[in-house]
């Protein structure tokens, strides 16, 4: 090839490269566009939820002003009090919806709380014992990681606890306090309860007495039912949810931090892959399983009982066969599960356990010849026909046409519904002071660092993507005035 012919060549290359730069630059310039483009409308989004949010919240919180004012003059009213006596109380009343207003304005952070014991780790965060240090009061922090929880698919979830433990104030559900998040966390201050939950009273205990049970399984179904009420399934109803105050009274909670099981990997157990699977089968029908005896399987399970509560699969013992089989559930789903837990009180361990959540799975899809009860636990026939009236398939499960079903069931007969929360508990559990940690596990410090919060405002908050998952997360109980109530009460 000639000078010339090259030359040519070269300026033509020249000229493509200069125009296949010029097109990625393009390129490059409409990629960050479309980014901010995406990022903004988040930001505005975001904004705008935020407040939507704030308004709404003032609307209601003046609304329940106003009903709080009612009622008060309503009670006074028929007291037939002086006008002296009336205008100390109404006074009152005013003194405390103004310290109210004060305290909902004053925003709080981590920063606020002396970090204390670690009682709980899961793979979304950790629940340690704190205090808050401008009054000393002792809670239980929930701490959330947010990237787990948008990279895991829990934001709904989340915030669907979030949504519940504020609306629902019931004497058997753990009360939530405060709400709030910075840059990384969310947070949520409940009340600590110092008992321990049911799995740590089965370690100790192994079984319970039919009374024991029937006091917690009891409790149990007013935790569940004031839920239900509220139209909201728990639908992860188990040992290590279901928590003990310092009297030994029982309140669902998610303690645990531990994920439901992760059916993602079950996707493809429909219902004949479960009935017709390739696990091996004895002679009577039962998964062949290893060379294990019964007892050795039941030691295996409880010394693995507390990792897997901890671990990212979770435990599907509980779980209700038409939830594992995705055929749609509703609310009858935590009574199937109510069921596995009085079978593990009562004799020990869950009925469907196995060295594996597959056969798990398939004992409990295949629940009709699974279910056994062993020859050497005494039980008394009612024990045994609630089991099985609630570890059944959802058209036959009692529950399904309300709690009723449940309560009228003849092995609870003499117990007083309404006064269970006010009576002595089955088993009090041994607490020593407001900070004693004794009845649960013990938790190594990860990294102090962690626990430096990022503070922001609450609109420089929101411009982060990740945030506009959790805009209206902030929540502060107004439950103040309850001694003013308690005292009209009783005029």
């Amino acid at each position: 090839m000639d000078n010339s012919k090259f030359d040519t060549c070269k300026i033509v290359i020249d000229e493509l490269e200069e125009e296949l730069g010029e097109l990625n630059d393009d390129y490059q310039s409409s990629c960050e566009e479309i980014r901010a483009s995406i990022e903004t409308r988040q930001k505005v989004a975001a904004a705008k939820q935020f407040i939507e949010n704030h308004y709404r919240t003032q609307k209601k919180i003046m609304q329940e002003r106003k009903e709080r004012r009612w009622t008060l003059e309503r009670r006074l009213k028929d007291a037939h009090l002086s006008e002296e006596d009336n205008q100390v109380l109404l006074k009152e009343l005013e003194r405390r919806e103004t310290e109210n207003m004060r305290t909902q304005r004053q925003k709080l952070c981590v920063d606020d709380f002396e970090l204390l014991t670690i009682i709980g780790r899961g793979a979304f965060g950790e629940v340690r014992v704190c205090k808050l240090k401008s009054s000393g009061q002792i809670y239980a922090m929930k701490k959330l990681k947010k990237s787990e929880m948008l990279s895991r698919g829990q934001v709904e979830h989340v915030r669907a606890e979030r949504d519940l433990l504020a609306e629902i104030d019931s004497e058997c559900i753990v009360k939530l306090y405060y709400s709030f998040q910075d840059t990384d966390y969310l947070y949520l201050i409940m009340e600590y309860l110092p008992g321990g939950d049911m799995m740590t009273l089965l370690t100790r205990k192994e079984t319970l007495t039919e009374d024991e049970a029937r006091f917690y399984i009891a409790e149990s179904i007013l935790a569940i039912g004031s839920i239900h009420k509220h139209s909201y399934i728990h639908r992860d109803i188990k040992p290590d949810n279901l928590i003990l105050d310092r009297h030994g009274h029982l309140k669902l909670s998610d303690f645990g931090l531990c994920k439901p099981l992760d059916c993602s990997n079950l996707s493809s157990l429909e219902e004949a892959a479960l009935m017709n699977s390739e696990i091996e089968v004895d002679e009577h029908g039962q998964p062949a399983g290893s060379s294990r005896s019964q007892q050795e399987q039941v030691q295996r399970w409880k010394l693995n009982r507390r990792t897997l509560a901890y671990s990212t699969v979770g435990t599907p013992d509980y779980i209700a066969p038409e939830v594992l089989l995705k055929k749609g559930y509703s609310m009858e789903c935590d009574w199937w599960s109510l069921g596995a837990i009085m079978f593990e009180m009562l004799v020990g361990y869950p009925p469907f356990h196995s060295d594996d959540p597959m056969t798990t799975c398939w004992k409990i899809v295949n629940w009709r010849s699974s279910l056994k009860f062993p020859k050497e636990t005494i039980l008394s026939p009612e024990a045994k026909d609630l089991m099985c009236r609630l570890l059944c398939d959802v058209q036959h499960r009692l529950g399904t046409k309300g709690i009723d079903e449940i309560q009228n069931h003849p092995w609870f007969n003499g117990i007083q519904w309404d006064k269970l929360y006010h009576m002595e508990a089955a088993y009090k559990p041994e607490v020593n002071g407001e900070l004693d940690t004794q009845n649960f596990d013990r938790f190594e410090e990860v990294d102090a660092n962690q626990h430096q919060s990022s503070k922001s405002g609450p609109w420089r908050k929101m411009l982060p993507s990740k945030d506009a998952n959790f805009v209206g997360y902030t929540y502060k109980s107004s439950d103040v005035f309850g001694a003013l109530h308690s005292s009209v009460g009783k005029l």
